[in-house]
């Protein structure tokens, strides 16, 4: 059983938050700042890529490691009996949708914001399909090339011209997140089936959440029909897919606003 990365922050019920990409934190501090004076903040690392492991080889990442991971953290911060608030971005949001299908009584509420489970869509074999073109891409022609292919695939646009081949050395790619993210989480995530069933008896918990500035883009669309299929509350948040970094303090607003709506107490919930 691997160790556990996290960090706590704040006072008051627990909020998890499992991070984006390969898992790293990067970016999210004035965010968690602004939440720590409602709740006790918990961030997940699941890669420990801030506490000393970037630089160290990753094997292939699976949604229920996340997860499984998120509930173990959970075990150690959260009270007997009590539940905890969660909010997952884009592949964090992925893990925790599974963390809510298999342990719901641990969670009192949970946004998910632009989660990349795109099999779900009407669509999803062929948009699947192009997020392994840009794993592809990156074996071929390195970081920039796939960064530009994955902008592509998000906004449904056509992709730029190949450039010049920059493939990363395994050196290279243990020590950028990025390059993680694409090469060890990418594939995984965006194949996994999130359990519709067991989301739509847990509708009631879910809020799929996308942001103002991707409308329009594949992931809003995701999460919007994630919503409909399940019966789930749809919040539209600030900035785009990053607006988590992009707008910290609005973002952290109305995340409290949808976890705890105002007149609610954000005292702990018990099971």
């Amino acid at each position: 059983m691997t160790d556990l990365h996290y960090d706590v922050r704040g006072t008051g019920p627990v909020l998890l938050v499992v991070p984006g990409g390969a898992g790293h934190p990067m970016g999210l501090g004035p965010m968690t700042d602004a939440l720590a004076g409602r709740f006790t903040v918990v961030t997940y690392d699941p890669l420990g890529l801030a506490h000393g492991r970037l630089g160290e080889p990753v094997s292939d990442q699976r949604v229920e490691g996340w997860s499984d991971g998120a509930r173990r953290v959970l075990d150690e911060v959260l009270p007997a009996g009590e539940s905890a608030y969660v909010l997952g971005t884009s592949s964090g949001a992925i893990a925790v949708l599974d963390l809510l299908a298999r342990h719901p009584e641990r969670l009192s509420h949970v946004v998910a914001h632009e989660p990349p489970c795109v099999g779900v869509l009407p669509d999803g074999a062929r948009h699947q399909a192009l997020f392994r073109e840009v794993y592809d891409t990156y074996r071929a022609a390195g970081l920039q090339a796939a960064g530009a292919r994955l902008g592509a695939v998000l906004t449904e646009s056509e992709p730029e011209p190949h450039m010049d081949p920059q493939p990363l050395t395994p050196q290279e790619e243990s020590a950028n997140p990025m390059a993680l993210f694409l090469s060890r989480i990418l594939r995984s995530f965006t194949a996994h089936a999130p359990d519709l069933t067991a989301l739509a008896v847990s509708s009631a918990r879910l809020t799929l959440a996308a942001g103002a500035d991707s409308r329009g883009q594949l992931l809003y669309r995701t999460a919007q029909f994630l919503a409909e299929v399940t019966g789930s509350r749809f919040v539209e948040f600030p900035g785009g897919h990053v607006g988590v970094a992009e707008h910290p303090v609005d973002f952290a607003g109305l995340l409290a606003e949808t976890l705890v709506p105002v007149g609610d107490s954000p005292s702990p919930q018990t099971t």
